[in-house]
């Protein structure tokens, strides 16, 4: 199975909240449901839609931080097509597109398992434990990837 990314672009807002929205309601994922939130993410970020047969199924972002780091901002697949190494393939692609940051940063539920299983096998390992990262109550564990 052969994925692509494409690269989002302010006019996508709705398909991306679409997508979105899919894993919005579980406390292991913070959702972007809102229209501002959308635009800041794909206006100041690098936002791709993660496609598989031409169809959107994900999406993936990421940030250029100062000094050499990256930040990698989202990565969410449509529930319908998980555990089929949809999100191992896009992460690999990005790891390649970062391959030469000197740090790539992310941060994830300590229960999203299905994640923490793409990130630490790419080298990423838990920073730190962060309580209520993101104001929703939930913990959050921040991983990093050094050169």
């Amino acid at each position: 199975m052969k994925i692509e990314l494409k690269r989002a672009v302010v006019a996508d807002i709705d398909k991306f909240l679409g997508l979105e929205k899919l894993a919005a309601g579980t406390p292991i994922y913070s959702a972007m449901t809102e229209k501002e939130d959308a635009f800041n993410e794909i206006s100041k970020n690098t936002v791709y839609f993660i496609k598989k047969d031409g169809e959107a199924v994900g999406n993936i972002s990421y940030e250029i931080k100062e000094g050499k780091t990256a930040y990698i901002s989202g990565l969410m697949v449509d529930p319908r097509f998980q555990g089929q190494g949809i999100g191992k393939q896009a992460m690999a692609m990005i790891m390649e597109e970062l391959k030469d940051m000197e740090r790539i940063e992310l941060v994830t539920h300590p229960r999203n398992t299905k994640a923490l299983m793409i990130y630490l096998p790419l080298g990423f390992e838990i920073d730190k434990w962060i309580d209520n990262y993101f104001g929703d109550g939930e913990p959050r564990v921040s991983l990093a990837k050094k050169k």
